[in-house]
């Protein structure tokens, strides 16, 4: 794909974008409208849209194994270099290595990811199992190594991970997910008006999300000057570092070849989910420094989105 098809496919994700940072700067649309406009997408667009298509997909195909392990790998191999740059630079609270594991190997789906790939290839469906793998893996690490570091009441460190874990596996996301995925197996019949409807709210969810976050970085500003060394590191390991190695691994140790490898780096170049800030805000830890990340690392990804197709998807 070469440069000027690359921005072409980018057109609709910036005018639905740059709609959003417009109208908040211009407070023609209260950039706190962001949040409606974003659990609208999180919590009804983006899963019915999730539910349709894994639905209807053939699961043998969407789940490449080899695709999934190699990108679970680079991921593994992510989140020890950030542990050991984080202790490196003498980081020991368990909660300030996890907010910076999250910072550096997570990516944003459901606002960033999922338009981009409809937008971009017409279907977001390799992102799903990644999406899976996020929640029921990575966040497991984030969450558990958050909850050592807690303190004060809520019970055991146990109990308080158990409630935790049970929380984010019953997000309307992967309960969409799981729901999809178990009426395919089974091969249950769902009457062709539900899916019509999940298909109609579901084609609102790329525009929306990305309308959702360019209010919320229209009203929030950017304050580049501001920008420690840690900040432009982890900026840098997750908009650089974590999809060149995604590659490496998937590409050359896993075999990973075509679509799937251009698929994973894309996923990988992917920005910093706004529940970083959300999990910092929960466990009272490097707020400031996580409302920062996010949006930079919206910003930059966003910006190199053009690179990232011309090499990977040509």
């Amino acid at each position: 794909m070469g440069g000027a098809a690359a921005l072409e496919k980018l057109v609709p994700v910036l005018l639905a974008f740059g709609g959003g940072v417009l109208l908040a700067r211009r407070k023609i649309v209260p950039a706190e409208a962001s949040k409606v406009f974003a659990d609208y997408a999180f919590l009804f667009a983006v899963p019915c849209y999730l539910f349709g298509n894994i639905y209807a997909s053939d699961l043998a195909a969407l789940f490449d194994w080899r695709a999934i392990g190699g990108y679970a790998a680079a991921a593994a191999l992510a989140v020890a270099a950030v542990v050991a740059a984080a202790v490196a630079h003498g980081l020991r609270e368990p909660r300030e290595v996890a907010l910076r594991v999250m910072a550096g190997v997570q990516v944003n789906t459901a606002y960033f990811a999922v338009p981009v790939f409809i937008t971009v290839f017409g279907t977001a469906a390799p992102i799903f199992p990644i999406l899976l793998f996020q929640v029921c893996v990575l966040s497991l690490v984030v969450i558990a190594l958050m909850e050592l570091g807690r303190a004060g009441p809520g019970g055991s460190p146990r109990r308080r991970l158990s409630r935790a874990l049970g929380a984010s596996l019953a997000t309307p996301l992967v309960l969409a997910c799981n729901a999809g995925i178990l009426l395919n197996l089974l091969s249950v019949h769902v009457p062709e008006v539900a899916l019509d409807g999940a298909a109609f709210v579901g084609d609102s969810a790329s525009p929306v999300a990305l309308f959702a976050l360019g209010l919320h970085l229209g009203g929030l500003g950017l304050d580049l000057r501001g920008t420690t060394r840690e900040e432009m590191a982890l900026i840098a390991f997750k908009c650089l570092a974590f999809p060149l190695l995604t590659w490496a691994v998937c590409g050359v140790l896993f075999g990973v070849r075509g679509e799937w490898l251009a698929h994973l780096v894309l996923i990988a170049a992917m920005p910093t989910p706004q529940n970083l800030f959300v999990f910092a805000q929960r466990y009272d830890v490097g707020v400031d420094l996580s409302a920062s990340i996010v949006i930079k690392t919206s910003l930059v990804s966003l910006l190199l989105l053009p690179f990232w197709l011309q090499t990977a998807v040509s």
